[in-house]
């Protein structure tokens, strides 16, 4: 482990009990962000998920930022969401300096100094996005880069089965509805 690493093996291991004993999404998004918050010393830690239709990140869970900057307005999606250079990790060390931000006036009053976004995928195609809040300045590891990549691996995986599991309740509660009238 590096000695700019903030995910080390025991660290990562906590992300992913999280991950995989969270009964729901949304559970397991609270448990996570604010783990994250905690496990990694940052401001703040989001989870979003992907809007088809609206083209833009939905807000799913956040600890350590405020309303305001959680509620600032709709995090669109590039159109070009699915060429493979926007499937990476966008690292914004310093914010002040970035054109990357949607919202940096809205980054600044938050006193958010840096940000990591890493694409939440499953089979291939972006669901979700995992963002990191430094107040600092934070020039992100390799191995912390790897460490994230395979937790939002996790939670893709995660996300495609509580979306699985709520729509087989679905069915059993349509049949169980049905079952006395037609079988």
């Amino acid at each position: 482990m590096n000695a700019s690493d903030k995910i080390n093996l025991e660290v990562y291991k906590l992300f992913v009990r999280v991950v995989s004993k969270a009964e729901t999404i949304e559970a397991m998004g609270d448990q996570l962000s604010q783990l994250m918050v905690g496990a990694l010393g940052v401001k703040g830690a989001a989870l979003y998920i992907l809007d088809p239709e609206k083209e833009r990140l939905t807000l799913l869970a956040s600890a350590g930022l405020s309303n305001d900057y959680t509620q600032k307005g709709p995090l669109l999606v590039d159109p070009n969401v699915r060429l493979r250079a926007n499937r990476e990790p966008v690292i914004v060390s310093d914010v002040q300096k970035s054109p990357q931000l949607q919202y940096p006036e809205a980054a600044k009053a938050e006193g958010v100094q840096a940000m990591v976004s890493c694409p939440v995928t499953m089979r291939g195609k972006i669901i979700g996005a995992l963002r990191l809040y430094h107040f600092e300045r934070w020039e992100v590891s390799s191995g912390d880069l790897d460490f994230l990549d395979m937790l939002t691996r996790q939670i893709g995986m995660a996300l495609m089965y509580f979306r699985i599991v709520r729509a087989v309740t679905e069915i059993k509660e349509t049949v169980d509805d049905i079952h006395p009238v037609w079988l």
